[in-house]
Order: structure tokens, then C-alpha cells, then sequence
């Protein structure tokens, strides 16, 4: 079969969210294909597809949600039922890509991005179709090509048709890493930032794990593989190297306590992010930009996952408003926190597959977004 030739959508979905899917779908005019996907007693996943996918393109729509596990295994087994019923192409769209932010290695753990992507890569998708990745480079993870859209579009348009005074406002950036974020929603709402700078002490991230700990000393208790280390003392910092020099001293992190570079004061603060998972870092920026004087506090990211009590606090917190997309469900985050709005993002999605579809240019869908995004 010619590559370039066009064949019959087959549009497949997992559990994870059947309220996108069925936007999805009714914007593109096509019918679900026949599948089920269902779990066994012992809780193995099942896929049935019923009806023939050979020699057609096959669209697998499977988010990321709470029951993480279970919604990656069900996208794996859908991908490599279509490769052995013989499908041409298997594109996963996967508007939240589950596991983006073990994206560097930390400590004794692992890449698990990586892991994730070749585990999709191998189980016979062809391409993938994402959205606001926590790490742009993730998709080099990937052995296949990755397009990850951009929600910004949407959520500038819900700053400029939803919040009537946006124009006194002032872009926040939660943390220096997202300065470039926050520059680009800036740069075209024409507005100015703020940063975030320093951070609470939260001491679980610097305990120490083992890995600078000083060779055990030899029975004299003074020379240890070519260190002397001094009477009374184990610490690594005052051993002195043999006939050289002496060691430097391993000073500890030390960030200042959570301030304000940038004036917000008399301002609408608009904090912008990837996502929203545990909501207390969010809660404590929000009162730190009150505090210095803001008189309203919005918070925008694309994946509002919400997890454990980040409804309940969202609520009695001090922030106005929560601006989330639907690339994860959250109906019951919805339920349980008024200040929680979602932006429909499936016309994306559904462009993104059409385009793909039918062989055409994706940039225009990242026309004047930046790298930054």
C-alpha cells in the first residue's frame, strides 16, 4: 500500500477519559471503532477489538489519570493488539503524558520518561500526539516522532474574554524555572512578570542519603585510600588529601525564604503553569503575592490533576480562580471546588488528528507560540 495513500480513521479509546473522547469524535464526524477494554478478577487488562483494523490508521486516545498503572497498560495492550491485527499506522494521543515529571534522574531512582517511552515506542505506536510537556525534551525519549501541542492559545483567550480587567495584571512565574513560560504568556497579552524567588524549607529533599558519607577508616583510624583524616573527626570536609592539598568543604543548598521580584502590588496576579498536581505550593505563592498587595490571584495550567486534598485547599485558600484544561478528567474536583474552571481543549486535538490524517502541515497549529510555551 502507498504510504502517502489515504485509508480509513479508525478512532479507538481506553477508559481513562470517554467524556474527551466523545468531544474528540464529534468533531472530527467519525464513529467510535469497536473495541472493548475491560479487566479480568485478577485484574488483567483485556482488549477485544472488534472489527478489522488491517491496513488502516488507527487513533488511540488514552490519557493519564490517577489510576496511572492501569490507564499505561491499557494503551500498551491497544497499541500491540492493532500491530498484530496488521493496522498500517497507530498514533496515541495521549493528551497528558503520565510519568513527565521523572524526567531526570534524582538520587538512586530513574528515568522513568524514558522508561515510558520506549515501552510505547516498542508496543507498535508510529507516532504520538501530547500536550504541554513538563520537560520539552522528553521527546527525545522517543524512537518515534512526538507532537507535543501547545494549550496557551486557549487559556490566553480565556484571560482575554473571561477576566475583564486582565490588562492591570501581572504574569507570575511560581518559580525561576518557569520564567520562560511566564515571558511568552506576557510577551503576547502584553503584560509584565513577576518571579517568585527562594522557596519554603521543605528538609525531606536534602536529607542526606549515604552517598557522601567518608570511607570507613583502617585500624589506625588516620589513613584511609590516600586521606588523613584528623584526630576525632569522619566528615569528608576535614580529611586532608596526602602530600596535596586539602579537600573542599561540601557546603549545603541554601535558598532565602519565598519573596516577590517584580511589583504586584495593586495588581491581578495571573500565576501560569504546566500543570497542577499538589496544590500547597500554589496556596503559599498565592498568599505571599496577597500579601505583597495583589487584589486577585489566578492560577492557569494545562493538566489540572488535582491530586489528595488539592480541592479542599484550593477552596479555603486565598486564590480567586483555577484555570485548568480537560486533558485529565476532573469532574470531581469540580464538585468539590467552586473556584475550578476547565477550558475545552479537544478542537486541538481533533485538528492535530485530522491533519495527520490527511498529511498536512502541523505548524500552523504552532503558529506564533515559542519554544517557551
Amino acid at each position: 500500500m502507498d504510504p502517502g495513500q489515504k485509508v480509513a480513521m479508525h478512532v479507538l479509546s481506553g477508559n481513562s477519559h470517554p467524556a474527551l473522547t466523545k468531544l474528540i469524535i464529534d468533531k472530527l464526524g467519525v464513529q467510535p471503532a469497536s473495541a472493548s477494554v475491560y479487566y479480568r478478577t485478577s485484574r488483567e487488562t483485556v482488549v477485544d477489538i472488534e472489527e478489522s483494523v488491517r491496513g488502516r490508521d488507527v487513533y488511540i486516545i488514552q490519557t493519564g489519570t490517577k489510576n496511572v498503572n492501569n490507564d499505561i497498560m491499557e494503551l500498551l495492550v491497544m497499541a500491540y493488539a492493532c500491530k498484530t491485527s496488521s493496522a498500517r499506522k497507530i498514533i496515541g494521543v495521549i493528551p497528558y503524558l503520565p510519568y513527565c515529571k521523572q524526567s531526570k534522574m534524582r538520587k538512586r531512582g530513574s528515568v522513568v520518561s524514558k522508561l515510558l517511552a520506549q515501552m510505547l515506542s516498542r508496543s507498535g505506536l508510529t507516532q504520538v500526539i501530547t500536550m504541554d510537556l513538563h520537560q520539552k525534551e522528553i521527546q527525545g525519549f522517543f524512537d518515534i516522532p512526538v507532537d507535543n501541542l501547545r494549550a496557551s492559545p486557549f487559556l490566553i483567550q480565556y484571560i482575554q474574554e473571561q477576566i475583564p480587567d486582565y490588562r492591570n495584571g501581572v504574569i507570575v512565574a511560581r518559580n525561576p524555572n518557569s520564567v520562560r513560560r511566564a515571558t511568552s504568556y506576557a510577551e503576547r497579552l502584553r503584560l509584565s512578570i513577576a518571579v517568585i524567588h527562594g522557596e519554603e524549607k521543605i528538609a525531606e529533599s536534602e536529607l542526606n542519603d549515604g552517598r557522601h558519607s567518608p570511607p570507613l577508616p583502617e585500624d589506625d583510624g588516620r589513613t584511609v585510600r590516600g586521606f588523613e583524616f584528623l584526630p576525632g573527626s569522619l566528615s569528608v570536609t576535614s580529611a586532608l588529601y596526602t602530600g596535596t592539598s586539602t579537600m573542599p568543604v561540601l557546603h549545603a543548598k541554601e535558598k532565602p525564604p519565598m519573596n516577590v521580584v517584580g511589583e504586584v502590588g495593586g495588581r491581578l496576579a495571573i500565576i501560569v503553569d504546566d500543570m497542577i498536581d499538589d496544590a500547597e505550593s500554589f496556596v503559599a505563592v498565592a498568599a505571599l503575592l496577597k500579601e505583597k498587595g495583589a487584589y486577585k490571584v489566578y492560577v492557569m495550567a494545562t493538566h489540572g490533576l488535582m491530586s489528595m486534598e488539592a480541592p479542599r485547599l484550593i477552596e479555603n485558600s486565598v486564590i480567586d480562580e483555577v484555570i485548568v484544561t480537560n486533558t485529565v478528567p476532573n469532574d470531581l474536583q469540580l464538585s468539590q471546588c467552586t473556584k475550578i474552571k476547565t477550558v475545552d481543549i479537544s478542537v486541538l486535538l481533533a485538528e492535530a488528528i485530522r491533519r495527520i490524517h490527511n498529511n498536512e502541515s502541523m505548524s500552523y497549529l504552532f503558529k506564533n507560540i515559542s519554544c517557551e510555551d
